[in-house]
């Protein structure tokens, strides 16, 4: 019977079992196919959820309205109060951001809780009505419908508390990207002898909110420039062209943009790559963007996504660095941000020789800069912005270099000369010096250990003095100076 079964099916050695495909019925493999791919589902499904955890997420915008309530919206505007046009504007906005990912919205509303009395003004008069989420717009509607303008125009203190109605971060569910934003609507400026535009720059020096959107609603020109340092100013000057405003504000606040770096040689082209690249907010000084600039497939540099809020300070970081100030990007238009950047190559070799012990450095200066620039191992080779530049080479006695010339796409090469070594070898130790002869006049170099038995230095070749007194000697005249010759590669000894 076991033969007959070992016959007909199939014998797994390693297993140590039978195998009859031809005894299953259908239901019985369906079933055993089905715990099978169970099995495998749970198996997997951590290292799914890893690797849905481990994936980068995407930013979360919070976008706070501060919206002017004041009295003086009441005002007319075209054939309607300012505050029905704004009204229907906003909420028509709001309702095209219905079901936009990763976007929470929020509404403060200013000067509609205290009516204007004569001689008396509520500059606390405002309040975050509805705050921040992902289901805020049908509040934020049913509020403004019924909103009332009734009191004064406090835009700093509104400002003020604005940095409290943005959610802090919660770290225990891991760091997220989120970019808080405010739009200020609004149809006056300050009335309560305050600063907005130090509030706002507050705001943005401590990382709270990025640079707020201004849309000022039916201005005058005085007015416009009050605004204007409080943030991005929109002038809405029109009813009509509120609402274009507004979609212009909102699209910036959600929307990034491409923009080119384009490192600019000497003969204007774009050809300069391989380079760290460093976007700063020019306001705040963080770092927004960290990159290592490359061109693409097609030769040109490669196109990146930034954020079309932020005004930037680019830092390419060449040799001396190259920098733009003040750089802006609009949404949806491609920016070609380009940065003179062209670079030559300074190449530092020793000369001929038999190989040196350790490592000489030369410090780097740009011509005629007394501060050091960079410090360049002999041996390797940098690169360096075009210009002219001043070499001190770390030797004995130190070698300079002035105006070394460092062209667009070449290299220039120096070679300092390989040291010679002497050995200074007084049969009793004491002080002493070691001398430079330049025509007459001697250059102190370096001094002798006055406890050692022994001394070695490696100098340029040139002609050297040594002075030497025993330390048993108590009196000058006891001093002894010899003459030395360097070569390079070699070596020679003095005794004393």
């Amino acid at each position: 019977m076991n033969v007959e079964r070992r016959q007909r099916g199939t014998f797994f050695p390693r297993e140590g079992r039978m195998h009859r495909p031809s005894s299953a019925s259908p239901l019985s493999r369906t079933f055993l196919y089905g715990a099978f791919a169970l099995i495998a589902v749970l198996l997997l499904r951590p290292t799914f959820l890893q690797a849905q955890d481990s994936a980068p997420r995407p930013p979360l915008t919070r976008m706070l309205f501060v919206f002017d309530a004041s009295n003086s919206m009441n005002a007319f505007w075209g054939n309607q109060p300012k505050i029905n046009t704004a009204r229907e504007v906003l909420l028509k906005s709001l309702k095209e951001l219905e079901g936009q990912p990763d976007l929470e919205l929020a509404l403060r509303l200013y000067g509609h809780q205290t009516p204007i009395q004569p001689g008396k003004q509520d500059c606390n008069d405002t309040r975050l009505e509805v705050p921040f989420s992902g289901s805020s717009i049908e509040p934020m509607r049913q509020k403004l419908m019924a909103t009332k303008c009734l009191g004064t125009t406090p835009i700093a203190r509104s400002l003020e508390k604005a940095a409290e109605d943005f959610p802090a971060l919660d770290k225990s569910r891991g760091a997220r990207p989120v970019r808080n934003i405010i739009i200020l609507i609004t149809d006056g400026i300050e009335a309560c002898d305050e600063d907005p535009c130090a509030v706002s720059r507050a705001l943005q020096a401590k990382g709270i909110v990025l640079k707020p959107f201004v849309i000022g609603v039916g201005l005058t020109e005085n007015d416009r420039y009050s605004l204007q340092c409080v943030g991005n100013y929109f002038d809405a000057s029109t009813p009509e062209l509120l609402e274009h405003v507004l979609k212009v504000v909102v699209t910036q606040a959600l929307n990034s943009t491409t923009a080119q770096i384009s490192l600019m040689a000497t003969d204007g082209k774009p050809s300069e790559t391989d380079v760290a690249v460093t976007l700063y907010d020019q306001k705040t000084g963080k770092v927004q963007y960290h990159l290592e600039h490359t061109m693409n497939a097609y030769g040109t540099p490669d196109t990146l996504t930034i954020d079309p809020i932020f005004t930037y300070r680019v830092v390419v970081h060449t040799l001396p660095p190259s920098i733009r100030e003040n750089v802006t990007v609009k949404p949806g238009v491609h920016t070609n941000i380009a940065v003179d950047a062209g670079m030559g190559s300074l190449a530092l070799r020793m000369g001929s020789g038999p190989p040196d012990v350790g490592t000489v450095s030369c410090i780097i200066r740009r011509g005629g800069d007394l501060n050091t620039l960079h410090a360049q191992d002999l041996g390797t080779t940098q690169r360096f912005r075009v210009g002219t530049y001043d070499l001190e080479v770390l030797t004995l006695p130190r070698t300079l270099i002035p105006n070394v010339k460092v062209e667009q796409g070449r290299t220039t090469d120096i070679v300092v000369p390989r040291a010679g070594v002497l050995n200074v070898l007084p049969s009793v130790p004491g002080p002493g010096s070691i001398f430079l002869k330049q025509g007459d006049e001697l250059i102190w170099v370096a001094d002798l250990d006055p406890g050692a038995v022994r001394g070695q230095f490696r100098l340029q070749p040139g002609s050297y003095q040594v002075l030497y007194r025993s330390r048993n000697a108590k009196e000058a005249e006891y001093s002894i100076t010899k003459d030395a010759v360097i070569e390079s590669g070699r070596s020679i000894t003095i005794n004393f």
